[in-house]
């Protein structure tokens, strides 16, 4: 049974027309404004529209199509950074004269003129000298001490800052800012890079002299450490005798390397670290004590409790010191045959456990204790070769120690940018380290003097040096 719906009354339904009447008259309101709204919009669109209509071209009687082109914004060609001869020549703090070695002015001509920063008493100064030739010489004289005679700085610009940043290991950026306090010569970053690529190519001869008399040693120690070439993962290596040094940046690390400077009939003893790369390149091999001893040493200080890493490294210690007591011992007072087989005898009598392999059951650090036995066993003819020969030195760490500052280079992300670079780095760090080693009294005017000599008389110290060592070795190939 339907419930009907209660009547309204009529104040009920008046009230209800009312409030429609209100909701009608706001929507007409509000459609009103749209209406206004809309016509406005539609007005601002015909304006828009024609504000983007094209101009009509505006003839003349000198009309022509190019006129009507769009002129073209030409590029301002990039600043060189050079300065202009004008402002140069203001700079300028005297004028010299330069005439040919021997040669008397009057039977000189000008050749033509050129002007270097110099360095006189630890200032900058920037000097003009008007270059002669002697009539009927092609010859003529060079002033800045380099093979591209016509550069714009000095010979000891270039050593200088080549010591700072390979030497010193400061960047190029603070390389230039020491020049800059202390001698007042500003250089950009662009004209630093060029200097050092200047002197790499001054060198190249000498470096290549060098890497052949690393060949010719008698004793060869090596190593090795991490590099870069931008983003590529190398190495650089390190070859030392007592006289020169060697830097090979940007490379593998595989044999290849030792190819490229140990020629296959490489009759030196070779001091290295157990590196499998080294392993049947030498006549005799001294492997490096250093390397062997850090092991154990680790071992006894990472696990104190095991008293055994004690006990071992003190006996492989106390061979190795009597094994350097033999080496300094006069040749007359024993048998260095002997004294190497009484030393080897030790080892193995040592290293109990040689022979066992490791297992993955065992701690880590019982691996590499056996390890380490079965090392010390296999590279028994390679531990007392300095002894034998006592001129051999027991480690490789003067090479280690030359490496020192390629690995600050490294840690301070101050590798090579290209392959370029890496040669450049190559070619300074070899020549300066070889200077180092040859010249009693490394300083700056020693350096500076000895390099001058070089292009004063056409041949390099490493050049002579490399000639007489063929001069010395060409008999004896004739003899045999």
């Amino acid at each position: 049974m339907c419930t009907a719906a209660p009547k309204r009354t009529a104040v009920e339904q008046e009230e209800i027309i009312r409030r429609q009447a209100e909701y009608i008259a706001a929507l007409e309101q509000e459609i009103a404004a749209l209406h206004k709204r809309v016509e406005e919009l539609e007005r601002l669109l015909k304006e828009k529209a024609g504000t983007k209509e094209s101009k009509k071209p505006t003839f003349r009687q000198d009309y022509s199509l190019s006129r009507q082109e769009r002129k073209r914004r030409r590029r301002r060609r990039k600043s060189t950074g050079r300065k202009p001869r004008e402002a140069k020549q203001a700079q300028i703090h005297r004028t010299e004269r330069v005439y040919p070695e021997g040669a008397a002015p009057e039977a000189c001509d000008p050749a033509r003129e050129q002007c270097a920063w110099r360095l006189e008493h630890g200032r900058a100064v920037y000097v003009r000298y008007e270059i002669f030739q002697q009539r009927g010489v092609p010859e003529v004289p060079r002033v800045v001490g380099l093979r591209n005679s016509r550069s714009e700085f000095g010979l000891e610009i270039h050593v200088v800052l080549a010591f700072l940043v390979y030497s010193i290991g400061v960047s190029i950026d603070q390389g230039r800012e020491i020049l800059r306090f202390f001698t007042g010569l500003d250089l950009s970053r662009s004209q630093a890079d060029s200097l050092l690529n200047q002197l790499a190519a001054d060198w190249e001869e000498d470096f290549e002299a060098l890497c052949e008399l690393v060949a010719l040693a008698a004793v060869l120690y090596l190593d090795e450490t991490g590099w870069k070439v931008g983003k590529r993962a190398c190495y650089t290596w390190i070859f030392t005798t007592l006289s020169h040094v060697v830097f090979l940046c940007g490379k593998g690390r595989g044999g290849k390397v030792l190819d490229e400077i140990l020629p296959e009939s490489f009759a030196g003893i070779g001091v290295t670290d157990n590196y499998s790369a080294y392993e049947g390149r030498f006549r005799k091999h001294q492997k490096c004590w250093a390397h062997l001893l850090r092991k154990i040493i680790s071992l006894m200080l990472r696990f104190p409790a095991k008293a055994h890493y004690r006990l071992f490294f003190e006996q492989l210690y106390a061979i190795y010191r009597d094994a350097v007591e033999s080496q300094k011992a006069p040749s007359w007072t024993l048998d260095r045959g002997l004294r190497v087989a009484w030393l080897q005898r030790r080892i193995r009598a040592l290293c109990v456990r040689a022979g066992e392999k490791p297992s993955q059951e065992m701690p880590e650090d019982e691996q590499r204790f056996v390890k380490l036995q079965n090392e010390l066993v296999d590279c028994l003819d390679n531990l007392f070769v300095f002894v034998e020969h006592p001129e051999v030195e027991a480690t490789n760490n003067v090479s280690e120690q030359g490496l020192r500052g390629e690995a600050q280079a490294r840690h301070a992300a101050r590798t090579s940018k290209t392959d370029k670079g890496a040669k450049r780095r190559s070619i300074i760090t070899s020549v300066l380290g070889s200077l180092k080693r040859a010249l009693p009294n490394f300083t700056f005017d020693s350096v500076l003097e000895e390099i001058t000599q070089w292009w004063k008389e056409g041949i390099s110290l490493f050049q002579r040096t490399l000639a007489e060592s063929n001069a010395r070795a060409s008999p004896a190939t004739a003899r045999a």
